[in-house]
C-alpha cells in the first residue's frame, strides 16, 4: 500500500509514476473524496469544540443553581451530530481505503519506462547456449518415453494444466528442490521453513493479492471459514511478521521454503498451454528476506545472485532482465528475471523473479522494526524472488541435458540426490 501521505500531497506526482506502469489513477475520485474527509473533520472539530464548551457551561449553570436543560439539550444534538459525522468520516475513510488496496507500488526511479515485457532490460548473460548435433526434442517429448510425464492421467484427475511425473524424472525433480533447499539453506544463509498452503484473507492482503487478484486465487471455504491455497510461498513467509515489531538485531531476516503453489492463471488461456510450462500446480523453493530500509538496495542484488548461482551450479545458460515499468509485479518497485535457455523454442524463458517491494506490503502488513537510533518503530522492506521454480528448472535440466537417444544426463552437483545416478536411461 502506498503512503497516505504521498496520496495527500503528491497526488499528480503519484499519477504520472503510476501511469508509466499503464495504471490510470482516477485523480477526481480521491481530490472528492480528500475534500469531503477534510470538510467533515473539520466540522467534526468545531461540534467537539463547541460540545466542550457547552459542557463546561452546564457545570457552571448547576454549580450557580440555574437551569441548565437547554445547554443540556444542545448538547445531546451535537452528540447526534457527532455520531452522524464519525459515520460519513468512515464512510469515506472506507472508500479510499478501497483505492489504495488497489494502487500497485511505485516503479522505483531507475526502472525504465516500457509497456510491456519489449521494455526490459538486459544486464548480463552466463553460459552459452548447448549447439546440439541431432533434432532437439522437448520436455514433452523426452517425458513421454516412459510415461515420465503423464499429461492425460493428470487431466483425467483433475482436468488441464495439471501434470503427474513418475520414476526417475520424479526423482529429479524431488533432486533440484532438494538441491536447492540445502543450497540456500547451507551456503546462503537463508532459514529453511516449512509453511501451510493455506491462508486467510488477511495474509492474501499482506502482500497484495488481494483483493486486486482473487480471480487468480484457489479458495477453500467450510463452513464460515474461508482460506486460500498459497499462490506463492512468499504469502506466509513475508506474513510471518505481519502485526509485528523486529529488533534491529533480528533483521536482515532470510527464509527459504520449499512449497506447492496454486494459480487459477485466469486471463491465460492459450499461452504455454503444452507440458509443464504453466500449470494449475507447481512447486518452487522461495526466498523472502525482510530488512531495514536503507539495506533493500543491496539485498535485491544479493537475493538476485542467489538464484543465479542455482543456475550456474546446474550448468545452465541464463540472461538476467531488469524489469520496466509495465511488466513488473504489482507489489514491486524493482524487479529482476531470471531466463533460462530452452532448446526447444530457442529462447530464453522465465525461471526466477526477483522484487524489491521497499515498504509496500509492510504497510499493508504493519510489518515494523525498531530503529534504535531514537527508539522509533518504521516499516520494514520486504523482498522476494524464486530461487527457483522447480518445475522449469526440471524443464531446463531435461532439455539442455538430453542425447540423441532420448536419454537426459544428470547434472554433477545433482548425483549425491540421485543415489549417484548420471543418466536417465
Amino acid at each position: 500500500m502506498l503512503d497516505p501521505a504521498l496520496l495527500r500531497g503528491q497526488l499528480a506526482t503519484v499519477a504520472d509514476r503510476l501511469a508509466t506502469r499503464g495504471y490510470t489513477l482516477d485523480v477526481a475520485a480521491i481530490e472528492s473524496l480528500e475534500s469531503e474527509r477534510k470538510a467533515v473533520q473539520s466540522a467534526t472539530q468545531e461540534l467537539q469544540n463547541l460540545r466542550n464548551t457547552r459542557s463546561k457551561a452546564i457545570g457552571i449553570a448547576k454549580g450557580k443553581g440555574e437551569d441548565a436543560s437547554a445547554l443540556m439539550a444542545e448538547v445531546a444534538a451535537i452528540a447526534g451530530q457527532l455520531s452522524d459525522n464519525e459515520q460519513r468520516l468512515a464512510e469515506v475513510q472506507q472508500r479510499l481505503g478501497a483505492i489504495a488496496l488497489q494502487l500497485p507500488n511505485l516503479p522505483d526511479l531507475e526502472v525504465p519506462h516500457g509497456a510491456d515485457e519489449a521494455g526490459n532490460v538486459e544486464q548480463h548473460r552466463w553460459g552459452e547456449p548447448r549447439v546440439f548435433d541431432f533434432p532437439v526434442k522437448d520436455h514433452v517429448e523426452l517425458g513421454a518415453r516412459k510415461g515420465w510425464l503423464d499429461a492425460e492421467t493428470a487431466a483425467k484427475l483433475s482436468g488441464a494444466r495439471f501434470t503427474l511425473l513418475r520414476g526417475e524424472l520424479a526423482r529429479l525433480h524431488r533432486a533440484l528442490a532438494q538441491f536447492m533447499l540445502d543450497l540456500h539453506g547451507g551456503e546462503h544463509g537463508y532459514v529453511e521453513t516449512n509453511v501451510p498452503l493455506l491462508v486467510n484473507a488477511e495474509a492474501m492482503q499482506g502482500t497484495g493479492q488481494l483483493p486486486k487478484f482473487e480471480d487468480d486465487l484457489f479458495a477453500t471455504a467450510v463452513g464460515d471459514s474461508r482460506r486460500y491455497l498459497i499462490p506463492t510461498a512468499e504469502v506466509p513467509l513475508t506474513n510471518t511478521v505481519r502485526d509485528g515489531i523486529l529488533d534491529a538485531a533480528e533483521l536482515p531476516l532470510r527464509m527459504t521454503a520449499h512449497s506447492m503453489c496454486f494459480r487459477a492463471e485466469a486471463g491465460s488461456g492459450g499461452r504455454d498451454m503444452r507440458g509443464m510450462i504453466r500449470q494449475h500446480q507447481f512447486e518452487k523453493v522461495e526466498l523472502v528476506s525482510i530488512v531495514k530500509p536503507a539495506e533493500s538496495a543491496a539485498e535485491h542484488e544479493r537475493m538476485t545472485r542467489c538464484a543465479e548461482v542455482v543456475l550456474e551450479k546446474l550448468g545452465l545458460p541464463y540472461r538476467r532482465m531488469l524489469l520496466c515499468t509495465g511488466d513488473m509485479g504489482f507489489a514491486a518497485a524493482r524487479t529482476y528475471d531470471l531466463e533460462v535457455w530452452l532448446p526447444s523454442q530457442q529462447t530464453y524463458r522465465e525461471i526466477s523473479s526477483c522484487s524489491n517491494c521497499t515498504d509496500f506490503q509492510a504497510r499493508r502488513m504493519l510489518a515494523r522494526w525498531r530503529n534504535p537510533d531514537g527508539g522509533k518503530t518504521e516499516l520494514v522492506h520486504t523482498l522476494n524472488g524464486s530461487g527457483v521454480a522447480v518445475g522449469r528448472a526440471l524443464i531446463a535440466v531435461v532439455e539442455n541435458y538430453q542425447n540423441a537417444d532420448g536419454s537426459i544426463e544428470v547434472p554433477e552437483v545433482l548425483h549425491p540426490y540421485m543415489g549417484g545416478l548420471a543418466r536417465i536411461a
